[in-house]
C-alpha cells in the first residue's frame, strides 16, 4: 500500500493522535471493563465484545480523505471503538439501555442506523452511540460504541470482504442479488427473535400448568421435566428408602433419566406422575431387599427414580436388557451393567409383586 501523504493540517492532527495513544488505550480498556461488568450484572450474555484503538494507518487514510473537517483530534469520534454483538435483535436494545447508564451519550452524533434502513439499501445497519466516560480524566475524548446482532455482523463482514462498498460500481444485477440475500438474512434475524419469544412464553405456560397440577396437559420434554422436578416428586419415596439405613440423601441431576422415561412410552407429565403413583410401593420393596443387608449411609437423590424404573421394567417384561438400559442411564454404558442386571433379575424373583405376577400368569386348573 502506498504511503499516505498528508497536508500540514493532517500532519498536525496525526501528531496530536500520536501523543494521545497511551490515553486512548487506557480509555478503551476502561470503557470495555465498565460495560462488560454492567452486562454481566444484568445477566446479558453476548456472542462477542471487542474494543480497539484506531491504527495510525487507518487514521491517515481518514485524514487524507476528509481531514479538513476536523479542527482538532478531539473532533474525531472513532479513535476508540467498542463493538457488542448480540444473539438477538431485542438484545441490542437491552445493551443500549445499559450503555446509557454507564456512559454519557452524545445524542447529536449518535445514530440508530436501523431506522435509516431503506428498502433499496443493502446489508444491515448497527446502532451507533458516540460516548464519553463519566471520568474527568477522559472527558474530552469521545468514542464509538457499535451494537448489532450476529447476523448483522456477518453481513457487514461479507459486504467488506466482497468489496461491495468499494469504489468500483456494482452492476445492477449483482446489486439485486445482494438485496435478496440481505432480505433473507433480515428475515432470519427477525424470525429467530420471534421464535425466542414464543419459546419463552411456552416455558412460562408449562411452568404454570405444572404448578397448578395440570400434568396431563403438559408434554414430556426437557423443559417440562425440569419444571416438574422443581415440585420434588420423588422426595417422599427417597425419604422412605433412606430411612431403611438412616441414610443421608445427596442431590444429583435426574435429567439423564428423561430418555429412559420417553423410552418407556411416557408422553406427558401426567404419565410420569402415574408411573410414580403405581410403582412407589413396589419400588420401596425392591429397595429394602437390597439395602437392608448393607450398611449404606449415603443415598443418591436418584434412588427413587432408579428403583421405580427397575420395577417398571420388571413389570413390563423388559428382562435383562431392560434392566441394563436403566443402569446404562445411571452409570453410562458399561459391561458391568449387564452383571448388575443379572443380579437384579435374580434377586427380584422373590419379591411380592413378582410372585403376584407369576401367579397371574400360571394356567388355571380345569375341573
Amino acid at each position: 500500500m502506498d504511503k499516505v501523504i498528508l497536508d500540514p493540517h493532517g500532519e498536525m492532527l496525526m501528531q496530536q493522535y500520536r501523543e494521545l495513544v497511551p490515553t486512548l488505550e487506557q480509555l478503551a480498556k476502561n470503557a470495555y471493563d465498565l460495560l462488560r461488568r454492567a452486562l454481566r450484572e444484568q445477566g446479558i450474555y453476548v456472542t462477542a465484545f471487542e474494543y480497539r484503538v484506531k491504527t495510525e494507518q487507518s487514521l491517515a487514510g481518514k485524514l487524507e480523505r476528509k481531514g479538513a473537517k476536523y479542527k482538532s483530534i478531539s473532533d474525531i469520534t472513532d479513535l476508540v471503538g467498542l463493538r457488542v454483538i448480540t444473539f438477538y435483535t431485542d438484545e441490542v436494545d437491552k445493551v443500549a439501555v445499559i450503555a446509557k447508564r454507564v456512559f454519557d451519550i452524545d445524542w447529536q452524533e449518535s445514530v440508530d442506523k436501523r431506522k435509516l434502513h431503506q428498502l433499496d439499501s443493502f446489508g444491515y445497519n448497527s446502532l451507533h452511540y458516540i460516548c464519553r466516560l463519566k471520568d474527568k480524566a477522559f472527558e474530552n475524548i469521545r468514542f464509538e460504541l457499535q451494537m448489532r446482532t450476529a447476523l448483522q455482523h456477518v453481513w457487514s463482514t461479507i459486504e467488506h470482504d466482497t468489496g461491495y462498498k468499494g469504489e468500483v460500481k456494482i452492476p445492477r444485477e449483482y446489486k439485486r442479488q445482494f438485496s435478496r440475500l440481505a432480505g433473507m438474512l433480515e428475515l432470519v434475524d427477525d424470525e429467530f427473535s420471534r421464535l425466542r419469544i414464543v419459546l419463552t412464553d411456552y416455558r412460562r405456560q408449562v411452568q404454570t400448568l405444572v404448578k397448578s397440577g395440570q400434568l396431563d396437559e403438559v408434554s414430556l420434554s426437557g423443559d417440562s421435566f425440569r419444571s416438574y422436578l422443581d415440585l420434588k416428586p420423588f422426595d417422599r419415596l427417597n425419604r422412605r428408602i433412606a430411612a431403611v439405613n438412616q441414610a443421608e440423601i445427596y442431590p444429583v441431576s435426574l435429567m439423564n433419566y428423561l430418555p429412559l422415561l420417553e423410552k418407556f412410552g411416557m408422553e406427558t407429565l401426567g404419565d410420569v406422575q402415574q408411573f410414580i403413583d403405581e410403582n412407589s410401593d413396589d419400588a420401596y420393596q425392591l429397595a429394602v431387599s437390597q439395602l437392608a443387608v448393607t450398611d449404606l449411609d449415603i443415598l443418591s437423590s436418584g434412588a427413587a427414580l432408579q428403583y421405580l424404573s427397575l420395577v417398571y421394567v420388571l413389570k413390563h417384561d423388559g428382562g435383562r436388557d431392560g434392566l441394563k438400559s436403566v443402569y446404562d442411564a445411571i452409570n453410562g454404558e458399561d459391561d458391568a451393567n449387564s452383571r448388575l442386571a443379572d443380579m437384579m433379575l435374580e434377586q427380584a424373583e422373590t419379591l411380592r409383586f413378582m410372585q403376584a405376577k407369576k401367579k397371574n400368569r400360571a394356567p388355571r386348573e380345569t375341573t
